[in-house]
């Protein structure tokens, strides 16, 4: 995950695609100072995509349009703005399916998970009803009869930047609540999966929307560092990885441009010795390897067994993981995917034969590349679990951000809390018990933004997201989300 990745700029002629052009107020300029990036479908290798890139030449026109489109914006009346949100989110259900395909296009993830679309309708319409709700407050201030209150105003234009494995669900986290706050977005997608969020701004402009209000930008890293430096960037809400994240927080030092960050994770994934563990196997099955092909922040990979039942456990989760049906990720029977490309693939096999060569864990299941029939061009890793692994070894303290998942054993709640919170991560964690108690005991024990208790991580508007440690910074979703793009203004009017 990132804000993307130098590459040299392609042709049409090397691809023989008509080349998608950005969106920029109403214009799709698909000659641009960046150049083109040939976008590949991991499920076969090959290319299916001509995408036009932006630069600091496109940044800096997107900042102009847009602080335009924010004063119409936020010129108009909050019931104004909240029905426009409104119908944005009535066409967005509409195209709920084209958007899940796109989103499949971009980068492979199955249809059958289409969450992600249904995600972005969910996060507008919550987020539509803050806006005509209280955003303010008045205080008596000390010593004087004073008229004192406390106003939250939007930035202007804001900049958010999406990994590839994620632009529909951060337009749902980040873009909702940013407009909902009065703001513009410049919208920067990764240059691998741009489809889904192109087609997103489309239908920003078909809804109504002022033009120029959500700009989207596929970029490389070039571009993203273009838009964090640009001084016309009031905030910046990026989704990716701790490198991309160090390296955006540099750049925006120069104008201290303030920055949200949603970060990675090594979650941890606890099976007490009282769950149910037909259930537990099902849900760690899906919530580790199989979702996403574990390509995700909120991946559980590392799966803590309490001693007693861990080989119970390990036999339903390796049945589990063995019917899981492998294949073209748009056929909706398909529960397991590819990586994102074959430079992941060979960094995700490089991982695994290195935790085997150093004796990590058992491998169990998984640990090649499959490549049968179909498959065989696509960018598919089996399933991959190793047994009995050292919390200390880089399998299990690094994200692989693949279908390889740790199993850890362990002997008692305090064991339990202390493997799970040894890590420099802490965006969610996860707990299977039958025993209430336990649950809120370990659960408030847990170093993690997010702790989800005998179920998967299901983000919603209504709650708060985000990580503790190096997990990031800020949240996403409920009120907590709002305020993350709106500044705070006092107001004194004397009254003597």
């Amino acid at each position: 995950m990132g804000a993307g990745r130098s590459v040299e700029p392609v042709t049409t002629a090397d691809v023989g695609l008509d080349p998608i052009g950005l969106l920029i107020g109403t214009d799709r300029p698909a000659v641009t100072s960046a150049g083109l990036h040939r976008h590949v479908f991991p499920g076969t290798g090959e290319s299916n995509a001509t995408v036009a890139l932006a630069g600091a030449t496109e940044v800096d026109l997107s900042v102009s349009v847009a602080v335009e489109a924010q004063r119409e914006w936020f010129g108009l009346t909050v019931d104004q703005r909240r029905d426009k949100l409104i119908d944005l989110a009535d066409v967005v259900r509409v195209h709920l399916g084209e958007l899940a395909e796109l989103n499949t296009r971009d980068y492979g993830v199955p249809i059958s998970y289409a969450g992600n679309a249904v995600m972005l309708d969910q996060f507008l319409r919550h987020f539509a009803g803050y806006v005509d709700k209280p955003h303010g407050s008045s205080t008596p201030v000390s010593g004087s009869t004073d008229l004192n209150f406390i106003e939250r105003e939007p930035y202007g234009v804001v900049g958010v930047i999406a990994p590839w494995n994620g632009s529909l669900v951060v337009a749902a986290a980040c873009v909702a609540p940013a407009l909902a706050a009065g703001n513009a977005v410049l919208f920067k997608p990764s240059e691998l999966a741009p489809l889904a969020a192109l087609r997103f701004g489309e239908l920003c402009l078909e809804a109504g929307l002022p033009p120029g209000l959500v700009n989207i930008l596929p970029a490389t890293a070039d571009g993203g560092d273009a838009l964090v430096r640009h001084p016309g960037i009031g905030k910046i809400h990026f989704t990716g990885g701790g490198d991309t994240a160090r390296h955006i927080l540099r750049a925006a030092a120069d104008n201290l441009t303030p920055v949200v960050t949603e970060l990675g994770g090594k979650s941890a994934n606890i099976i007490f010795d009282d769950a149910d563990l037909d259930t537990a196997a099902a849900r760690s099955a899906h919530q580790g390897p199989l979702m996403q092909a574990g390509q995700s922040c909120a991946c559980a990979s590392r799966i803590l067994v309490h001693d007693a039942v861990y080989d119970a456990f390990v036999e339903r989760f390796l049945a589990v993981i063995s019917s899981a049906r492998v294949g073209d990720p748009l056929d909706p029977t398909t529960g397991f995917g590819p990586v994102i490309s074959e430079a992941a693939l060979v960094r995700i096999l490089g991982v695994i034969g290195d935790a085997v060569d150093r004796r990590s864990g058992r491998l169990l299941t998984g640990g090649g590349r499959i490549t049968e029939g179909a498959l065989a061009q696509g960018y598919f890793v089996e399933p991959t679990v190793l047994g009995d692994v050292d919390n200390r070894s880089a399998l299990a303290q690094n994200e692989t951000f693949g279908p390889v998942v740790s199993l850890i054993r362990f002997t008692d709640d305090h064991e339990a809390v202390r493997i799970a919170n040894d890590t420099p991560y802490g965006l969610n964690a996860f707990i299977h018990t039958r025993d209430l108690v336990r649950a809120h005991s370990v659960a408030r024990q847990l170093q993690s933004g997010s702790v989800w208790v005998n179920q998967g991580s299901r983000i919603s508007p209504q709650g708060p997201y985000g990580g503790y440690k190096q997990s990031g910074s800020g949240r996403t979703g409920g009120l907590e989300g709002l305020r993350e793009f709106q500044q705070v203004k006092n107001i004194r009017i004397g009254m003597s």
